[in-house]
Order: structure tokens, then C-alpha cells, then sequence
């Protein structure tokens, strides 16, 4: 088994891989505060419950965190006994990063990008709806040739809620209209429904500027509470990144066992 693990802004995404097939996902929340001995923990206590303590066989980590990174590659050493891949500059992934500064890109966009790329469509549109909202342009190649950055559907809730006087802090879920009859219902409309037709409209600026109706790709953690309200046609795919991670780890598996061996 293949483990992957998506450490983002909010939580790490981990996901066990046989033969490119999904066996199981786990979240738990990030933490840049905490050492490799209680990820390892954390780790170990995901494993157990999804009975595959003695499975992993190999380790592939995607990071916005970067403090994260070392700690992350000690805790899998500690609790598997692996050399962690880590996508990186450098690495095999299969996406050509068409940026002014590649090296400066997300390895969680690049890993939707190669999954995009080898599972679905070329050119397409992928949409991540996590802490940011990102929408990610491919062409026909698959190589990454642009993108959007959007703040985050929790983000815009938490600050409409921090930022004034009389409006509560709310769990994210649709009203049964768009036109909210008491304050929770207002402020639920214009997040879940504000931030759905804000995608639509990217949606159809990137549609114009590149001459053809595009595909589009959805995922991440908040994907099912948005993507449903939105007027386009989507391919959701809620683990896209851990998928990239998978086939990033294929076309550098030779490299990754050769570290094994040294180490």
C-alpha cells in the first residue's frame, strides 16, 4: 500500500493506495506546533483503524505547510519505516507549470493538475475548494498555464462573522432560499450562494478569454456543500489531489526506493 498525505492550511488528508485503487481516506487537523512523535501517533492511530498497520510499503507527501515537511517525513519513518517522497522542485510529475516562478506553485495544485491530466480531460478547469479556493487552468497538454486564487468559503464566513457586531458564528450549509427570512439564513445564503454563482461567473471569464467551453473539475473538502448550487456542469472528485499523489509516486517510485536502500 501507498500512503499519500495532503498537508494543507486546515487539515492533513491521508489516503492508502493498492494498485492505484483508493482503500481508505482519513483527516486530521493540521498543526504546525506539534513534533514527529505525536504525528506519528496521529498516524499510527489512522492506520490501526483502518487495519493496515503493516501495508505501507511506500510515502508520497504534498505540502503548503513547509514547516511540516521534515516533521511529516520523521513521523512516517517512525511509524512505517519509510523514506517519504516529497513533491518538491525537482520531482517527476508529469505537469509542465507555465508560471513566471514554477518553483513557487503549490504541490497540491500540481498533484489535481497530473490527475486532472492522466484521468479525465485536457484542456480543462479544476476548481479546489478548500481553505482558498483555487481554479486551475490546463491546456491540451496538461501543463498548468494559469490560475485564480479566491479567499476561501470558511474564511469569507469566519471574517463576515469576527468583522461585525451582531452577526453569530454559523455552521455552512444551504438555506432553503436564497432569500433568507432571519440573520442565519441571510448570511448562509450569501456565502453558500454568493460563492456558488462567483464560480459560475469565473467560470464563463475563463470560458471567454480561451475561446471554448471548458470542462471542469471539482474538489476539496468543501466542493459537496457549494458545487451543487452552481449552474455549470462539474466532474467532482473529491480526492483528486491524493489521486496526483499516486501517480506522482509511480514515475518516481524507482528514485524513492534507491533512497531506501542508501538510508
Amino acid at each position: 500500500m501507498i500512503l499519500t498525505i495532503d498537508i494543507g492550511n486546515t487539515n492533513i488528508v491521508l489516503g492508502g493506495f493498492i494498485r492505484h485503487e483508493l482503500q481508505f481516506t482519513a483527516r486530521i487537523a493540521t498543526n504546525a506546533f506539534i513534533t514527529e512523535d505525536e504525528y506519528a501517533a496521529k498516524i499510527q492511530s489512522v492506520l490501526v483503524l483502518h487495519q493496515v498497520t503493516d501495508a505501507i510499503e511506500g510515502a508520497i507527501i504534498s505540502s503548503v505547510v513547509p514547516p511540516l515537511n521534515t516533521v511529516m517525513k520523521k513521523a512516517l519513518r517512525i511509524v512505517c519505516g519509510v523514506e517519504a517522497l516529497l513533491v518538491e522542485p525537482g520531482i517527476k510529475t508529469g505537469v509542465n507549470l507555465l508560471f513566471d516562478n514554477p518553483a513557487a506553485t503549490g504541490a497540491d495544485l500540481i498533484c489535481a493538475c497530473a490527475a486532472a491530466k492522466q484521468l479525465y480531460c485536457s484542456p480543462a478547469l479544476i476548481i479546489d475548494i478548500g481553505t482558498a479556493t483555487k481554479i486551475l487552468l490546463i491546456n491540451k497538454d496538461g501543463a498548468l498555464i494559469g490560475a485564480s486564487i479566491i479567499p476561501g468559503v470558511e474564511i469569507g464566513l469566519k471574517a463576515l462573522a469576527s468583522g461585525t457586531a451582531q452577526l453569530p458564528q454559523i455552521s455552512l450549509e444551504a438555506p432553503p432560499s436564497v432569500i433568507g427570512k432571519n440573520t442565519i439564513d441571510c448570511m448562509r445564503s450569501g456565502v453558500v450562494f454568493g460563492n456558488a454563482s462567483l464560480l459560475d461567473g469565473m467560470i464563463d471569464r475563463f470560458n471567454e478569454e480561451m475561446g471554448e467551453e471548458l470542462p471542469v473539475i471539482a474538489t476539496g473538502g468543501l466542493a459537496p456543500t457549494i458545487i451543487p448550487h452552481c449552474k455549470h456542469t462539474f466532474i467532482c472528485d473529491h480526492d483528486l489531489v491524493l489521486k496526483g499523489l499516486d501517480i506522482i509516486y509511480e514515475k518516481n517510485c524507482s528514485l524513492t526506493n534507491e533512497k531506501s536502500k542508501r538510508s
